[in-house]
């Protein structure tokens, strides 16, 4: 019996290739879309299916859930006090992370061969983390976002998540009929990108870089800090633009209404600083993969909080330091599941240049296959 904490609806859509959930932000049509949100229970049915949603019944896959997330896609935790917080299967007590929870909570727990979530502030990376899963974040625009919620986001990208890369690279495919074969990954070199981080995160990722064989350099990205707080101002101003008018409901969750609250307050200067932020920033990581192909650097900070302690929202800030400002720039990013001297998970981020996803999948293929070997 599937969880309803992960699985909010139950479909049986498509052929007989490759199952697939798709998170809750996603139309599917003849069944509504309500963003794990009470606000939104009485939400009609979508008309028709996400761009993204019928390329994938094109390709044969089948459509067998929609899963939950942390309310309105707007929060790191995956805590959801309306449905109900989808527990991480592979590390029981921990956070499943958001927003996209559901999605890979139930490709942790083996419900289905790739799910699809949506990041706009790490909302792919941070949950495959949580988890111990692939997760992907495309290129920004690279795979179409017509029929997902919110319609309008200058931040928002849809992504897979898989439980082996090979999965991930079939669900990209799927995905996106532009896809390319795999390219060659002799003599890449990997930029590590120096960052504060629990001690045991970092060994973990040193020591998974050292084993790979990869030449690597030393690539500071002191922007960062800015570009995280830019990439925070621009998602507030949008969520609040596509959300805001939930709170008159009186329906939306306290944490989700708190944070909508403040979104509101997000000034045009502040938009304005944040656009100037995201032209430098974007160019000092494309002048960062001028020189490295690949950069590395942790997906999170630090291990997921246990859930008893993750409803103090101090307890969720700083989770997406290291992947809002990919958010911001729109490359292609994705987190590879290791773990730490814990016995708990820690992601590697890999990220690559605009169009370059295929190169970035072909990388973590064959840095897997050498972790493994």
């Amino acid at each position: 019996m599937m969880p309803m904490t992960t699985v909010v609806e139950k479909l049986e859509l498509g052929g007989q290739g490759r199952t697939v959930m798709v998170k809750d932000t996603i139309d599917v049509a003849g069944h509504p879309t309500r963003a794990s949100s009470r606000a939104l229970d009485e939400a009609p049915d979508a008309p028709r299916h996400a761009e993204v949603v019928q390329a994938l019944l094109d390709a044969g896959c089948r459509i067998t859930g929609k899963t939950s997330l942390h309310e309105l896609a707007f929060g790191t935790t995956g805590l959801n006090a309306w449905t109900g917080t989808a527990e991480n299967p592979r590390y029981p007590g921990r956070i499943p992370g958001g927003s996209s929870s559901g999605s890979a909570a139930a490709v942790a727990a083996g419900l289905c061969d790739f799910s699809l979530g949506t990041d706009t502030g790490g909302s792919v990376r941070i949950p495959a983390a949580c988890c111990g899963v692939f997760g992907l974040k495309p290129t920004f625009g690279r795979i179409s976002r017509v029929g997902v919620m919110p319609a309008e986001s200058s931040l928002d990208c849809v992504g897979p998540f898989a439980a082996r890369i090979d999965l991930l690279i079939e669900a990209m495919a799927a995905m996106d009929p532009g896809f390319k074969a795999l390219p060659p990954v002799e003599g890449v070199r990997i930029g590590v990108v120096p960052v504060s981080a629990h001690p045991e995160v970092l060994a973990a990722i040193e020591t998974a870089l050292k084993a790979i064989d990869f030449p690597l350099d030393r690539m500071p990205l002191p922007g960062m800090q800015a570009a995280y707080d830019a990439g925070l101002a621009i998602i507030n101003r949008e969520t609040w633009n596509a959300c805001g008018h939930l709170l008159e409901t009186g329906l939306v969750g306290a944490d989700v209404a708190a944070r909508l609250q403040a979104a509101s307050l997000t000034s045009d200067q502040a938009l304005a600083d944040a656009e100037a932020v995201r032209r430098a920033f974007t160019a000092e990581v494309d002048a960062a993969l001028d020189r490295c192909p690949i950069l590395a650097l942790p997906t999170m900070p630090d291990y997921p909080a246990r859930v008893a302690d993750a409803s103090d929202t101090r307890a969720a800030i700083g989770m997406t330091a290291f992947v809002r400002p990919f958010n911001l720039t729109g490359h292609p990013a994705l987190s590879i599941p290791l773990e730490g001297a814990s016995k708990l998970p820690v992601g590697l981020q890999l990220v690559a240049a605009k169009g370059a996803d295929e190169r970035l999948l072909a990388v973590a293929r064959e840095l897997v296959r050498r972790l493994e070997h």
